[in-house]
């Protein structure tokens, strides 16, 4: 285990000072950014450089960490998962009643024609005395494929997660971003059926964000639309791609953020109807994370001995903003684990009930792994 890298973290752990570590989907590579001062700053207007953390609620201001230092380890250490266990949960009663409630309220508003689709979600609160470090690398081992990090600012809180929905990428002009929608366990079989509820949703998902992004992103690509797994459930998937300018992507993001997977269709009526009717403050859950502005260089010249020609270099501005999905908040010795499921005119609330226990599965196998 590389002790220089995660002692740095666990000393600005003890600091007090803010920072973020983290692994992008599918790579080996750990990045870790360290602040040097508790100043909270705050995104102006996406032309800064930093590593941003958004709120579900898109009128409250995103945070912004400064790269004050960047430490980069080149490779995690694999280790063999640990089985899957068959997680048994408490079931608490009133909580479920309430969400019963919320689900049949929702669906009432659909059939009324308030919205087409609204996602709803509740909190989970453990106690716990695990280290936020062995939470973080645990999530490294057991979800290779997701976005897994481990956030932290002194004036905000601690968070951690395992995402598996990118909000958008762009790469100097190109933009690419996908609609994520429907949810079921993970059965042994890379291509499930799906039901009529799954597929309308993931279909009205990817119309609304095409919708959204006319006119502020030039030639829209859809691929078609497939399976992935994440962790153990199983989601529909379609990406979709196009050009947009730099001083563009403010308003790229305000068009797609809260998306429709994780707010509702249309946007403002749903986001109001979650505000009011949730009965929690989701903070940062469904919010955004991500790289902004993050310059790359390298040699247009691919032939090392002609360096006459190394003096031409390319510098190219990457982005890479992910949805806050699967996560979860640490504050002391509780953790409050964050969980919903979108709702449509075919939704059956005890099944929704139900999803949202299997996704909470992600983050508990986690905690009990650290047991």
């Amino acid at each position: 285990m590389p002790l220089d890298f995660f002692q740095k973290i666990e000393s600005h752990l003890e600091n007090k000072l803010p920072f973020v570590a983290y692994r992008k989907p599918n790579e080996k590579g750990v990045t870790a950014i360290f602040q040097d001062d508790e100043e909270l700053h705050h995104l102006n207007d996406y032309s800064e450089t930093g590593f941003v953390f958004a709120p579900f609620d898109s009128d409250r201001a995103a945070v912004l960490l400064k790269l004050d230092e960047i430490l980069n380890l080149t490779h995690f250490p694999e280790e063999a998962n640990a089985p899957s266990q068959d997680i048994e949960i408490g079931v608490d009663t009133k909580q479920k009643d309430f969400h019963l409630e919320l689900v049949k309220k929702g669906i009432a508003q659909i059939k009324a024609g308030s919205f087409d689709k609204v996602v709803l979600s509740r909190g989970i609160q453990l106690k716990t005395d695990a280290s936020p470090l062995i939470l973080f690398q645990t999530l490294l081992h057991e979800y290779k494929t997701a976005f897994c990090y481990l956030w932290y600012h002194p004036k905000v809180g601690m968070w951690l997660g395992a995402t598996p929905e990118i909000l958008l990428t762009m790469h100097n002009r190109k933009l690419t971003t996908m609609s994520l929608a429907g949810t079921q366990n993970y059965g042994n079989d890379e291509n499930p059926n799906w039901g009529n509820k799954e597929l309308e949703e993931q279909q009205l998902v990817t119309n609304y964000i095409l919708k959204a992004l006319d006119g502020k992103v030039s030639g829209l690509e859809r691929m078609p639309t497939e399976t992935v797994k994440a962790g153990s459930l199983m989601h529909l998937r379609t990406k979709i791609s196009g050009n947009a300018k730099q001083e563009k992507l403010g308003e790229v993001v305000k068009a797609l953020h809260p998306t429709p997977a994780v707010c509702g269709m249309p946007k403002e009526k749903t986001k109001a109807f979650i505000l009011k009717e949730e009965n929690y403050d989701r903070e940062f859950y469904t919010g955004f994370l991500g790289e902004l502005n993050f310059k790359t260089e390298r040699n247009r010249n691919n032939r090392p001995r002609n360096t006459e020609n190394n003096v031409y270099r390319s510098i190219s501005k990457n982005t890479t903003l992910f949805v806050n999905l699967r996560c979860m908040q640490l504050k002391e010795d509780n953790l409050q684990i964050y969980v919903g499921g979108g709702i449509t005119k075919d939704s059956d609330p005890e099944k929704e009930w139900n999803e949202t226990v299997a996704k909470s599965k992600t983050m508990l196998k986690v905690i009990m792994a650290t047991e």
